[in-house]
């Protein structure tokens, strides 16, 4: 099992469409500090469908407060800003997948102190500044999955 963990995410149906994801892959979905929304926006349940009661979802005040509750795990950090690919990771079951806000990514400090753990999804035009946060999400999970055999 994998846990992805959105960091003050701010697009309802990026959400949705991730939570959507995590229930299709029985992987835990944590959001981490305010969101740029209602958790009952109706975008947010129309893109997660009827699907919301197969989510096991968290929520966590700021990520001290996942690092408390999860002291043994590891966490990857995905940012536009790493050099390392995603691809050059050996995923473990039990990760947890931190991906930041759409607009802003994880901020600097988070990156600076988990730069051994921090990648990128590789883009061949430098014109695109990044992927749809649920995107992202579908592309690094489902390597994840893969790495691991399920």
């Amino acid at each position: 099992m994998f846990n992805i963990v959105l960091v003050e995410p701010e697009i309802p149906p990026n959400t949705g469409n991730i939570a959507r994801l995590c229930a299709a892959t029985n992987t835990h979905l944590h959001i981490v500090g305010v969101t740029g929304f209602r958790m009952d926006d109706r975008t947010l349940k129309r893109a997660g469908l009827d699907y919301w009661d197969e989510v096991t979802l968290h929520r966590h005040i700021d990520l001290d407060a996942i690092y408390s509750a999860y002291p043994r795990s590891r966490f990857v950090y995905l940012t536009t800003k790493s050099a390392r690919p995603y691809t050059d990771w050996n995923f473990q079951d039990g990760d947890f997948l931190v991906f930041g806000p759409e607009t802003r990514g994880l901020p600097a400090e988070v990156l600076a102190a988990n730069d051994r753990s921090s990648l990128t999804i590789p883009m061949t035009n430098s014109n695109v500044r990044s992927l749809n946060l649920a995107t992202s999400v579908g592309i690094v999970l489902f390597e994840a999955i893969r790495q691991v055999g399920r």
